[in-house]
């Protein structure tokens, strides 16, 4: 048998539609439930349905009034509040097609990203880097929008833009990934392919408002069935954590695996008594992490797979545990597959990872690059660029990239953008970067470099924060005399962790 899974598409998605009136469509029926709520250690700010309703379509008519119109491109750069989720709402509305974008970037790589976008509007807050754009649109003016009356929702074909991601490219370059307003109709695979959620249900997300983990499993999910959305104030600490779960009576959790290893190292057993289940996406789970969690809270961890281009669609549930080291299944409703040069590998053996063109959560194209996104096809499949190998059951198991590309802290960071940045620094010949195991199941990024001599490590430290977004910021700089090449003088990149290895002994 071949490796592919299908049991069916799932229902089509209506039209006309619009993001935005989907993720809000249980406002009306209960518009005093609480929808949001930003917990702090002394209690929490509450928004009900018919308030966040009302901040979204009035902040919606805020941002046609100031002079956008249909199909806008607009910036987010906002801060881990909840404007951020408000201004994104609020833009898809009325048909403008919002870009989160994470607050940890500097000044030049937002600046590349308005030249690539070339956005109507910036929405702004000044303690965010952002590059200079004739019309920013600050906090004080979208908190004051929210007294406007409210618009329509502007509703249409499903297949039209509504948002774009970034996501870095093996080229180097961070691709703009746009995406359709069916997106969020296909999010509803994930309800019960991997959630187990429930309309009465308190899911707490440990991400801040601008990660569009956040958006998705924290925020959209819960509020297109009308559960209740929780998230912990700026700052939080993790080992604060369990103790908002039980305060505020979390039933569902959901975080990156750094987060429940910084939990679990602040204590041994955590109480959690409303918690029936974990969510974990962002990067691998470790089995040893999974078996610590589960011996300390008496609670499953499940784990899902995806990217930006059509974020989670390989999951355990509860209805559907992965066995062993596996990550789960497709969801129901996905056609996925491992390919190889010639199409679907026998069962068993190991390929590419792909989904099918048809997904109604796979993206339109990258923005400004449509070779590049064909490119990425091969037939009707789109390459996710990971290894995997498929049971007889549709399990996949997950056997690391097929290319270079980083993961360090929950973020996918491509080393060619890492490199190039540093390329550009007196001193520096030749560059590498790779992530590396600092302890069990942590890393980070490390940069290896060769030149005549070795370079000051707080200026480097320096550049990088200037340069870089934090996440993409090399931890440790390594001087080499020369980098590890192949036969055609290619760096090895592979090769390079054992170098932090060896530096450390």
């Amino acid at each position: 048998m071949l490796s592919i899974f299908d049991q069916g598409p799932p229902p089509p998605c209506p039209t006309p539609f619009n993001l935005a009136a989907h993720a809000l469509r249980r406002a009306d029926a209960t518009p005093d439930k609480v929808a949001l709520s930003v917990l702090r250690a002394d209690g929490s700010d509450d928004w009900t349905f018919a308030q966040l309703k009302s901040a979204v379509l009035n902040t919606g008519t805020g941002l046609l009034r100031a002079g956008l119109v249909r199909g806008d491109i607009v910036l987010m750069r906002l801060g881990n509040t909840v404007d951020f989720p408000i201004g994104y709402l609020g833009a898809i509305a009325v048909g403008l097609v919002p870009v989160p974008t994470s607050s940890q970037l500097t000044e030049p790589e937002t600046e590349r990203m308005i030249r690539d976008l070339s956005p109507a509007a910036i929405l702004r807050d000044p303690s965010v880097a952002c590059a200079a754009h004739p019309q920013q649109i600050g906090l004080t003016d979208l908190a004051a929008m929210r007294d406007l009356p409210p618009a329509s929702f502007d509703m249409g074909d499903p297949e039209r833009m509504a948002y774009i991601v970034y996501t870095s490219g093996t080229s180097g370059k961070p691709r703009a990934v746009a995406h359709a307003h069916r997106a969020i109709w296909a999010r509803q695979m994930m309800v019960d392919g991997w959630y187990g959620l429930r309309e009465g249900d308190r899911l707490c997300h440990a991400g801040a408002f601008n990660w569009t983990y956040t958006l998705g499993t924290g925020l959209m999910d819960p509020w297109t069935i009308g559960a209740t959305a929780l998230i912990p104030e700026p700052g939080t600490d993790p080992a604060a954590l369990p103790g908002l779960l039980r305060r505020h009576r979390a039933s569902i959790f959901a975080a990156a695996p750094g987060v429940y290893r910084k939990m679990l190292n602040a204590a041994d057993t955590l109480s959690l008594p409303d918690l029936r289940h974990g969510l974990s996406a962002g990067e691998k789970l470790s089995r040893a992490l999974h078996e610590r969690w589960v011996q300390a809270t008496g609670t499953e961890l499940y784990e899902a797979y995806g990217m930006s281009e059509c974020s989670t669609f390989i999951s355990s549930s509860p209805s559907h545990p992965a066995r062993g080291d596996s990550l789960g299944q497709p969801q129901p409703g996905r056609r996925v597959a491992i390919l190889g040069p010639d199409g679907p590998v026998p069962q068993g053996q190991e390929g590419t990872i792909a989904i099918h063109r048809s997904d109604p959560g796979l993206m339109l194209t990258y923005l400004n690059a449509p070779d590049e996104a064909r490119a990425r096809m091969q037939g009707d499949w789109f390459l996710t660029g990971d290894q995997g190998a498929m049971a007889v059951d549709g399990q996949i198991t997950y056997l690391g990239r097929d290319d270079d590309m980083m993961n360090a802290g929950g973020y996918r960071v491509s080393p060619v953008e890492v490199e190039s940045v540093l390329s550009r620094f007196p001193g520096i010949v030749q560059v590498g970067a790779a992530a590396v195991e600092v302890k069990p199941d942590t890393f980070v990024i490390a940069a290896f470099y060769s030149g005549p001599e070795k370079l000051d490590e707080t200026a480097l430290r320096a550049y990088v924060e200037a340069n870089l977004a934090r996440y993409k910021q090399p931890r440790a700089f390594i001087h080499l005399p020369e980098l590890p090449t192949g036969g055609n003088g290619k760096l090895l990149r592979r090769a390079l962790p054992a170098y932090f290895k060896a530096s450390e002994e």
